[in-house]
């Protein structure tokens, strides 16, 4: 959401809401057993893990999600990053 700051300009509103502060203490944790995070997923927000990852790709792309957490965040985009280049990778049949 965007606000104006005194002088006028505009502004990036720095708040996460509940849920959001809750996904990113979520990707904070280390999972030990497969399948473990997907159930916790299913438990903490009622949705899909697509629809979460949908969600927390979203919200990792947020001014707001860099300044709450921006060690996590930025971890989180270099992940994201290093994924999608390996999808990429496989796709044009090029070893990575």
């Amino acid at each position: 959401m965007k606000v104006q700051n005194a002088e006028g300009a505009d502004a990036v509103n720095d708040t996460l809401g509940e849920r959001e502060q809750r996904m990113l203490e979520l990707e904070r944790q280390w999972w030990k057993y497969s399948g473990a995070k997907e159930q916790a997923i299913r438990e903490m927000f009622d949705l899909s893990a697509t629809h979460y990852y949908q969600i927390l790709n979203a919200l990792i792309d947020t001014e707001a999600a860099l300044a709450h957490d921006p060690m996590l965040v930025k971890r989180l985009r270099r992940l994201r990053t290093t994924r999608q280049r390996a999808r990429s990778a496989r796709r044009l049949g090029v070893d990575v």
